[in-house]
Order: structure tokens, then sequence, then C-alpha cells
């Protein structure tokens, strides 16, 4: 209030000595006519009514009329007026500068109160983009009022809820934004504004019924912006509901696809070992008169198909575990020769006569991995290779050391795959769509093997082109353990 004060006095004083000044020139320095004199008086009441409003101006218009009548309306050096045009002249200029002085600040005020609304419609602009960033109702419940005391640099915020009687705030709590103060916004739903104590508050509306209210402290809004703001709030609230309820929608159906995915592959994977069991033995009951030879050939077949639905089995147990983050590992140093080593080992019965070309750099550092879940998720690549390429190409093995991991790639010269279908590779129970009937298989074992190779800090990729063949390639981190390593 003191500064305020302080500012005005000076303005005054300001207007004095323009006043002043503009005498002193002209009796001293440009002598001029009186008329001359009487629009530079004018000119300058307009620019101190521009700036500094209009009780500034109009004590200015009656100086500037009394050293107008003093020093240049005859006779000069007294306040006495001779001539009665002089009296029509002088009573002109005040009216004419008080007038203008009143024009001049209107304009003022309305240039000011425009700017003030482009800001605030910038602002509700900017407020309106925030609020639709977030799509989780409790999210964007969270962020209202920061983002109201941040883009409208207000005090405080408190965004209260009618159905759920909860109270959201941000910045330091104010008596006034009380839970009763809201809840008699939400009874009254008309804005009320507390010019006072720097206090406004709006109903927040849906349609016409009002589910909330909204207080604001420290800064007072415009009744259309404080609607505005309980407006876009109604309307991203709703929106967040419709885009929580589409995305429960979309993961309702996504697991109805995953449940027909599962049980389409489980029933066609468990099928054909069940089928291959179920003939054997028939075959062994019913006819007692086999050969023993005969009987040993049906009995390796029970015990192989039953060896593969036990596999099917542990491969589901297996994704669920690494779904659960329930598997732990045994990380040691070891080279990345180990791991292949022990793959191909592992698929040499299912490689057969194919070709696997081997192309590793001599000086490759060593890899802090779990030997045994390295080992299943390479053996899973190399099974897909196999099993998605013609018998007669080679299967590629590649390393490099890339940083502080080592990229290991798995090249095949299939048919290759669709860019929309390299996206969906890596799901749960996904097979390719040309081979998902042609080939046996479930669709687990390429999650697998990328889940594992997460869990030891690397990622997987796929590389594919269409008529060349597929590349399929996974980072293990670099042992670090050893000096210089």
């Amino acid at each position: 209030m003191r500064e305020t004060a302080v500012s005005r006095a000076l303005q005054f004083a300001a207007a004095f000595g323009i006043v002043l000044g503009i005498t002193i020139f002209y009796r001293k320095v440009l002598p001029v006519n009186a008329t001359t004199v009487a629009l530079t008086f004018l000119l300058a009441i307009l620019a101190v009514s521009t700036f500094w409003g209009i009780a500034v101006s109009v004590f200015m218009s009656v100086a500037a009329m009394l050293a107008f009548n003093y020093y240049f309306l005859p006779p000069i050096g007294t306040l006495t007026i001779a001539d009665p045009q002089n009296w029509v002249a002088l009573f002109a200029f005040l009216v004419v500068s008080v007038l203008a002085s009143q024009l001049s600040n209107r304009a003022r005020k309305q240039s000011e109160d425009l700017s003030a609304r482009r800001r605030e419609v910038e602002r509700l602009y900017s407020f309106s983009r925030g609020l639709l960033e977030s799509g989780n109702v409790i999210q964007l419940l969270n962020r209202i009022p920061a983002q109201i005391v941040d883009t409208f640099e207000v005090g405080a915020a408190a965004l209260f809820l009618a159905d759920k009687q909860k109270i959201y705030r941000s910045g330091p709590v104010m008596p006034l934004l009380d839970l009763e103060s809201l809840k008699a916004i939400v009874a009254r739903e008309e804005p009320v504004i507390d010019v006072a104590n720097s206090i406004c508050f709006v109903p927040v509306r849906m349609g016409v019924r009002p589910i909330g209210s909204l207080g604001i402290s420290g800064t007072i809004l415009s009744r259309q912006t404080l609607e505005a703001i309980g407006t876009l709030i109604a309307v991203a609230m709703e929106r967040a509901r419709a885009v929580e309820q589409l995305g429960q929608t979309e993961a309702a159906r996504e697991g109805e696809r995953l449940r027909t995915a599962l049980l389409d592959s489980v029933t066609h994977a468990l099928r054909t070992p069940l089928t291959s069991i179920k003939a054997s033995v028939t075959n062994l009951l019913s006819n007692p008169a086999l050969s023993g030879e005969q009987r040993s050939e049906l009995l390796t077949i029970i015990n192989e198909e039953s060896d593969r639905l036990n596999r099917l089995v542990g491969e589901a147990a297996e994704m669920a575990q690494l779904d659960a983050g329930e598997v732990v590992l045994k990380l040691e140093p070891r080279p990345l020769s180990d791991v292949i080593d022990a793959a191909l080992v592992q698929t040499k019965g299912v490689l057969g006569n194919r070709r696997v070309e081997l192309r590793l750099p001599m000086e490759l550092p060593r890899v802090r991995v779990d030997l045994a879940r390295a080992r299943e998720a390479l053996i899973h690549l190399l099974e897909n290779a196999n099993q998605y390429s013609p018998c007669e190409q080679p299967i590629t093995i590649t390393a490099e050391q890339n940083g502080d991991f080592v990229i290991t790639s798995v090249a095949d010269r299939g048919a290759g795959i669709d860019d929309p279908e390299q996206n969906l590779i890596f799901e749960k129970f996904y097979r390719g769509r040309d081979q998902r009937y042609r080939i046996e298989g479930t669709g687990m074992g390429l999650p697998i093997a990328k889940a594992i190779v997460e869990a030891h800090g690397g990622t997987m990729s796929l590389t594919s082109q269409r008529g060349h063949g597929s590349v399929f390639s996974f980072t293990l981190p670099i042992d670090r353990s050893r000096p210089g390593a």
C-alpha cells in the first residue's frame, strides 16, 4: 500500500514537471503562439492519461489550464482574462483536455482488458493441452490443481469431487479453501469471486449437473475464465473415464484373444503326441502277438511323445515363471562359445544333417550369464531357424562386441517375415500367419527366449526380409568383474 501511494505521488509530480517543462520551453527557448502551446499541452495530457490514468491526467489538465492562462493569455503574468473570447478558449481547452483524458484512459483500459483476455485464452489453451496428456482419472485429478497453479500463476488450487467427497490440492493449504466452502459452491452452482481475500470459486459441471467445485487463491480470474476452467476439467474427466473404459475393453478383448490363442496352440500341440501315444497303446493292447521289435518300436514312440508332452507343459510353466519374475539366474562369467557349444549339443538331434556355420571373433570378451538359461534361449532360436528354413540351407551364428554387450545373431535363409508380423512375433502363442497350420509349435519358444535374455539385462531383436530369411539377435552383458575386462 505504501509503495502504491509513493508511486502515485511521483506520477502527480512528474505530470506537474511536464507542464512546467513545456511552459519554460515555450517561454524561454522557442516562443510560439497560444494555439501551438495549447496543442502541446493536449498531446502531453493524452500521453499521461495513456500511461498513468484519468486522475493524473485531470490534475495535469487543471495545471496546464492555469499555466496556459498565466503565461500565454493576455494579460500575461496574471490569472485575469481581459478578452471574453479567451474565456471561451480557456474553458474549451479544459473540457477538451479532460474529455481527451477520459477517452485515452478508456482506450488504455480496453487495451489492457484485451491483453489480459488474450493471456487468459493462451493459458486456457495451454491448460487444455495439459489435460489431454493423461488418460487415467486418478492421475488426472492429482495433476489438475498443480497444473492450474503453474499455468495461471495462482497461489493455491483445490479441486473437490462430490461423489468421492475428496479434495485434491496444490500449493499451501488455505483456510478459505476448506471442504465446507467447496461443498457450498456445489450447492450454490454459481461462481463466487472474493476480491478482498483474493479467492474465487467455480462449480465443475457435467452438462448441467455439478459434480464438484474448484477453488483458487492468490489471483483473481475473470468469471468467463473460471467457467471455462470448470468446463475443461469436466470434459477432461469424462474423456479420461472413456479412455479407461476403452482400455479395459481392449484389455478384456486382448485377454480373450490370448486365451483363444492359448487354447488353439495347446490343443494343436498336445493332440499330435497324444494321438501317437493313444495309437501305440491301443496297438499294444489289441495285438498281444506283436513281435518284440514291434513292441519296442511302439514303446519308443510312447516314450518320445511323452517327453514331448512333458516339454510342452514345462514351456508353459516356464513362461508363467518368467512373466512373474520368479526365475533366479545363477550368473557367472563364461565364454560365449560355452553357450553356443552347449546349445549345439542339445539340438544335434533336432538339426540332423543341417549345416551350422560359426563366425566368432577370436578375442571375444566373456559374458555374465546363467549358462543353462542362455543355452535354452539359443536353443529356441536354433529350433525356430530349423523349422522355418529349407533343410539344405545353413544356419549362421555370428557374434561381435558392441560397447558393454556381446551381440549374438542367428540367421536363417527361410521365407522371411512380413513387416506387420515382425511386431507380433515375440508375443506369447503367436505363430506366423502362413506357417501356423503347416509347422507344429505352441508359439512360446521365441517369447521364452526373449524373456530369458531380458532377465540377463539384454535385448532381443529381429531383422527380416521377405524371401531372404530372418536374423534374430540378442545381447548379453560383458563380464566386468576382472580388471581390464
